[in-house]
């Protein structure tokens, strides 16, 4: 496997790594002991990813340094795409990802990880804003066609008959529409179009991928923090990010059957339950289809199931202690309370817990 020697990202220098340096709850074999105990664990692991996850990750990293005294852990939130492809190329130990290994990713997970390949678990159950600055407006309603012909660039301006027929009451401007999508290689794009490409396929023709289709038009930013303050700064703009992000941006109800439906956390649970496992995967892969086109009273089908992606095995005991014990916490009833409270996230059912505590124990010294 690739991990024999953990080399040094040039992500990792990069500004705006979140590092800690932690203190006393696990064992050296990655079980739970009582909060503020000495811990044998000693070391540092390196992450790369999503950026939808970074207040999140602010959270898990304060409360896993109150409980785990030698380990620091660094994460660069340089986007899912890029953390995907630094882990597979061995210079990360975990990456954060808003989109699910692709077939050849599982594949090249083999040659990083060894036979039994990468696990891939959910962490971070967010909804996506649909968010939007007008002038003038305050609450907005989008059906995924509207939406579809916004982010083409086939409705121009606010005051559109399309967003006129979604929203009978509402005072709109012919202020012109600035569509915001990330420039970056990113899950949230990804998820953004299987939601469009499940919903108003007539509409959004383009293949479902993490980049944004370039004869789209309209502006391109980097990272979610991009997206939102290039939205905040513009007058008549719009865009999609991770809803922790957007602050006190307008967020569009999306209709979903006949209703418009409010993004939170609770709407994107029931999405999350309502779907299956990708076909075909390992029992290590808890990879998932969602379902987009769901039209469950209430539910908010633009949502993203960020994941954590680690080897099945690493070269010594100690990053196997260091990995099971950070993730077994991101995943506790506490970590993803953290995660709920700082980024309004949904937390994981105790069934999908259970199965990657599962994953999660399996993990093993190579060889």
């Amino acid at each position: 496997m690739k991990l024999k020697h953990l080399a040094p990202s040039a992500a990792i220098l990069a500004a705006g790594a979140l590092t800690l340096s932690a203190c006393g709850g696990t064992s050296a074999t990655g079980e739970e002991a009582s909060s503020g105990g000495d811990s044998d664990l000693q070391g540092t692991l390196t992450g790369i990813g999503a950026s939808s996850q970074k207040a999140a990750m602010d959270a898990w990293t304060a409360d896993f340094a109150s409980e785990n005294s030698g380990v620091t852990v660094n994460y660069s939130p340089d986007g899912s795409g890029a953390g995907r492809e630094q882990f597979l190329a061995g210079n990360a130990q975990f990456a954060g990802s808003d989109a699910h290994l692709d077939d050849d990713e599982v594949e090249q997970g083999k040659e990083a990880c060894g036979a039994d390949g990468a696990y891939e678990f959910p962490v971070y159950i967010s909804p996506i804003a649909v968010a939007f600055n007008v002038e003038g407006v305050d609450e907005l309603n989008l059906s995924p066609a509207t939406i579809a012909k916004i982010f083409k660039g086939e409705i121009s301006t606010w005051n559109d008959e399309a967003i006129k027929a979604d929203n009978p009451d509402a005072d709109l401007p012919d202020t012109k529409i600035t569509a915001v999508h990330r420039s970056d290689d990113s899950g949230t794009t990804e998820n953004f179009a299987e939601y469009l490409k499940a919903t108003a396929e007539k509409d959004w023709d383009a293949e479902v991928s993490g980049d944004f289709p370039k004869d789209f038009g309209g502006e391109a930013a980097q990272g979610t923090d991009g997206v939102v303050q290039t939205v905040s700064d513009t007058d008549g703009a719009i865009g999609y990010a991770d809803a922790s992000a957007v602050g006190s941006l307008g967020k569009a109800k999306v209709k979903v059957g006949e209703e418009f439906v409010e993004l939170s956390a609770d709407a994107a649970s029931k999405v999350v339950d309502a779907s299956e496992k990708v076909e075909g995967r390992s029992e290590g892969d808890l990879a998932f289809d969602l379902a987009r086109d769901t039209t469950e009273s209430g539910a908010y089908p633009i949502v993203l199931v960020s994941y954590h992606v680690v080897c099945s095995s690493y070269k010594d005991q100690e990053t196997v202690d260091m990995v099971k014990a950070w993730e077994k916490f991101v995943v506790s009833e506490e970590g993803q309370k953290s995660a709920a409270d700082s980024a309004g996230s949904a937390p994981l059912s105790d069934d999908l817990r259970s199965q990657i505590e599962t994953v999660i124990d399996s993990i093993k010294v190579e060889g």
